[in-house]
């Protein structure tokens, strides 16, 4: 069996798959890629059981058939080359398979692609398309407020809420929250369901290449995401998603507006001096005047800044984890934040001031450090 391949298409495809190989697989022929071979195409899997994702390429050749190879050898071992065409040929007699290269050859072991799990499609799901630019911004924007919860799976992914009206994507840990809106998205039927973070950061990463249309399938067990010559398919997390509209404030009298850029260095350096242990760092607002504290108490650091910014409401104090503040900070791309609260023991709502694309909406909630 041979074939010959474009090194640049290959190590692509390859990247964007071995984010699905485990370091520590239950199986060993999980650690290997699935090469399928139909004359001029070629299939390649990646497996953890949970997720299976496949890329389609173009190749020359006249053979059938199906053999498994250790991915992370072989990406390394071609991650690196200029663009050529590589020459596999495959030894079934020897179970080895050599690849020919312009810069020399190279060999390895192969396994039996029967070995490998069976690969299943999605049977009776519903659907919905969604521009590959908005998913891999939805999935941005959302990803990193998931939680690693053994206890409560649920907050271990994002929420996909369809609707004919919008599909909003949720995600939160229980200290903060981001629920990103596309209004100018649209689904036939109403439903909802629930994606692991690993597969969305998978698919995140493939997405950020593409200008196609991405095809969401789903049923009551697993979603497919298909698009380009790429196919995922993930098992969802079961249980019921958290109510979390009942934790986002209604009434939030205490508005602050400020440049975000401003505000996120002045947090970063701030955070420096926190208490490792909190993170801690505390807003004063008074008049126009914002002041950003820090302290850790047992090694004697202490941090304070002042900033200019808008705001309207009562003078207050609020404390924040820092760490958390950031990562908001850093997934929003306003100009300038619109910071709302009501009393210092009840969450605080991002928004971005500025922005927006049309039919987008994105609010993102942190809850309060009790200051001592």
């Amino acid at each position: 069996m041979k074939f010959i391949v474009s090194s640049s298409t290959l190590v692509k495809q390859l990247q964007n798959l071995i984010g699905i190989i485990n370091s520590n697989n239950t199986l060993p022929i999980l650690d290997n890629f699935l090469f399928a071979l139909e004359e001029n195409e070629l299939v390649i899997t990646a497996s953890d059981i949970e997720t299976v994702m496949s890329a389609r390429i173009e190749v020359q050749s006249e053979y059938q058939g199906k053999i498994a190879i250790n991915a992370r050898l072989l990406f390394d071992a071609i991650k690196t080359l200029p663009e050529q065409p590589l020459t596999f040929i495959i030894n079934s007699d020897a179970h080895t398979l050599e690849i020919t290269s312009d810069m020399g050859n190279y060999d390895m072991a192969f396994f039996d692609g029967d070995e490998f799990p069976e690969i299943k499609d999605i049977e009776s799901s519903a659907g919905v398309e969604i521009p590959a630019e908005i998913l891999s911004k939805a999935i941005t924007k959302t990803v990193f407020a998931t939680a690693n919860d053994d206890l409560r799976p649920m907050m271990n992914g994002v929420l996909f809420q369809l609707s004919p009206e919008n599909i909003t994507f949720v995600a939160t840990d229980a200290h903060k929250l981001v629920k990103y809106t596309r209004s100018d998205l649209h689904a036939d039927n109403t439903a909802e369901f629930i994606v692991p973070k690993k597969p969305l950061n998978v698919l995140k990463n493939a997405l950020s290449q593409s200008d196609d249309t991405v095809k969401v399938q789903y049923n009551e067990t697993n979603a497919k995401f298909d698009f380009d010559n790429i196919s995922l398919v993930c098992r969802l997390i079961e249980g019921k998603y958290p109510n979390y509209n009942a934790v986002i404030p209604k009434d939030n009298p205490n508005k602050l507006t400020i440049n975000r850029v401003s505000f996120l260095t002045s947090v970063r350096r701030a955070s420096v001096f926190s208490s490792k242990t909190n993170h801690q760092i505390r807003l004063k607002i008074s008049g126009q005047v914002l002041e950003i504290k820090a302290e850790d108490i047992d090694f004697s650091n202490k941090a304070e800044e002042t900033l200019s910014c808008t705001y309207s409401g009562d003078d207050m104090q609020i404390g924040f984890n820092s760490k958390f503040l950031l990562e908001m900070l850093n997934n929003l791309d306003s100009e300038d934040i619109l910071l709302e609260m009501s009393v210092p023991s009840r969450a605080g709502i991002l928004t971005p001031a500025d922005g927006l694309e049309e039919g987008e909406e994105i609010l993102m909630l942190v809850m309060p450090v009790m200051i001592k």
